[in-house]
């Protein structure tokens, strides 16, 4: 099954411009976009794709030849589920789908809980990683995320002011949507979605998801848009 849809091509390059985004706040360079795919030529930090298709007809040689290779743990995002890696010595890690909620859509309902308001300062943001990651130390998300204009990392906080949940918008040359990432806490689409459609009034949301995280999605006003799988090196 294939997906070659605006909603699916714009989540894609949504997500490739925040990928760009994180290479950069750890001063790696953006990388390199091209018609067919986005690649970084360095080892991008963990849990981020050294490459991400960016339209269906991407071939290996696409992704490949633009990422470093000879340091383990290479891994391409085949935003349309057509690639085949496994002649290259890559092996699929996990599949999701893309996500699209219209512009539209009911606005969730209230939560009683604190608004979710953008973090503003590098204490902050070491707070909110922290509650992401259960505590682990991370330095994933830098403080200079915090000076990118098309990125806003959203926190809900508990009512003793601390943060529980949390997720990452980001806004680029896609078409006019924001793209949503690393969704944590207890029930956070209320909270986040109020928060979207406060600050970006009017604009669909993307993002993508896979497992429980994409049935919460779903309920919250979400339709699942195309395939994608993460493909990663067994060298």
């Amino acid at each position: 099954m294939t997906s070659s849809g605006p909603w699916a091509r714009a989540a894609a390059r949504n997500n490739a411009e925040w990928c760009a985004a994180l290479c950069r706040a750890h001063g790696l360079g953006a990388g390199t976009f091209g018609d067919l795919a986005w690649s970084h030529p360095r080892r991008t930090p963990p849990y981020y794709p050294d490459a991400v298709t960016l339209a269906p007809g991407a071939a290996p040689h696409d992704v490949l030849a633009g990422i470093d290779r000879a340091v383990p743990g290479a891994s391409v995002k085949d935003s349309f589920a057509t690639l085949d890696l496994t002649g290259h010595g890559f092996a699929p890690l996990f599949d999701a789908r893309w996500i699209h909620r219209p512009a539209d859509a009911p606005a969730p309902p209230p939560t009683g809980a604190a608004p979710w308001e953008p973090v503003r300062t590098a204490a902050e943001l070491a707070a909110w990683e922290a509650a992401w990651s259960d505590g682990a130390p991370m330095d994933l998300f830098r403080p200079a995320l915090l000076a990118d204009p098309a990125t806003t990392v959203l926190a809900g906080r508990a009512p003793d002011g601390g943060i529980v949940a949390g997720a990452v918008a980001s806004r680029g040359t896609a078409p006019d949507v924001v793209g949503l990432s690393n969704v944590f806490g207890t029930d956070p689409w209320p909270g986040c979605l109020t928060a979207v459609s406060r600050l970006w009034p009017g604009t669909p949301v993307v993002g993508y998801e896979h497992g429980d995280d994409l049935t919460a999605a779903l309920r919250h006003g979400f339709t699942a848009t195309g395939p994608l799988r993460v493909w990663v090196s067994q060298g």
